[in-house]
């Protein structure tokens, strides 16, 4: 795959793109996943290769068991346009799996994505914290992108894809509740003495999503206009990075 960042308006230079080290040979990363169900393998093996704890293993378990669902709907035509969500979605995960090579290849990680790799082994940072903090990362970031490149690809306009992102989202929301439930210590979710109990109900996968949607339509609109496309994508990147890191607060 490459080794930049593609964003609307071209690829990143500079740092973004630079080699870990002159005079190393990175290794090659894998090809980006062309369908869902070659996203499902790449989910797959990746989770087969991270120790349970790491906070990239915490958010990739629950991106499969995602990615899992859409599969199944997509299968049994739950969606309005099955190649669009398809493609949507394929699109979509290559940004995340950009980010774990660019981290496994030794390039720099998107600003998103930067606090969870950073903090990926704390001991501190809790699994549910992992988990909210990648999903804020994805959808805050990478889906807003995701939507003006699968609308490039089908030469469509995302009003052609609103549909379906709400159905994707909606499936989302109705998850959300048992990764949290799954994730949170303790059967008590309501303990006003846990810190996690806060930062948790501080983050909303909602506004995320309408926040990722109005992005979209921003980066569309700016088509015509690369630099000014591709500097909103960096300061969306940087604000959705500050977001993570305050999610990955240690808590003991």
């Amino acid at each position: 795959m490459t080794t930049t960042q593609q964003v609307p308006g071209g690829p990143r230079t500079g740092t973004a793109a630079r080699a870990a080290r002159p005079g190393t040979v990175p290794p090659q990363a894998p090809a980006p996943p062309a369908s869902v169900a070659a996203v499902l393998a790449r989910l797959r093996a990746l989770q087969a290769t991270l120790p349970p704890a790491d906070g990239i293993a915490v958010f990739n378990r629950v991106y499969l068991s995602v990615t899992e669902e859409i599969a199944r709907r997509l299968g049994t035509g739950g969606f309005q346009h099955t190649a669009a969500a398809g493609e949507l979605d394929a699109v979509f995960a290559r940004r995340y799996l950009a980010a774990v090579d660019a981290a496994g290849t030794g390039l720099t990680v998107p600003a998103c994505w930067r606090p969870v790799f950073q903090l990926r082994r704390h001991p501190g940072v809790r699994p549910l914290q992992f988990a909210l903090a990648g999903i804020n990362a994805h959808i805050g970031h990478d889906l807003a992108l995701a939507v003006v490149d699968t609308c490039r690809a089908l030469g469509c306009e995302p009003a052609g894809l609103a549909t379906d992102f709400d159905r994707v989202g909606d499936l989302l929301t109705g998850m959300e509740e048992r990764i949290r439930e799954s994730l949170m210590p303790g059967p008590d979710l309501l303990d006003v003495a846990d810190p996690l109990t806060h930062l948790a109900g501080s983050w909303s996968l909602e506004m995320a999503r309408d926040g990722a949607w109005a992005a979209a339509r921003v980066l569309w609109s700016l088509r015509g206009m690369p630099e000014t496309a591709q500097e909103f994508a960096e300061r969306l990147g940087s604000g959705v990075g500050l977001v993570g890191r305050c999610l990955l607060t240690p808590l003991g």
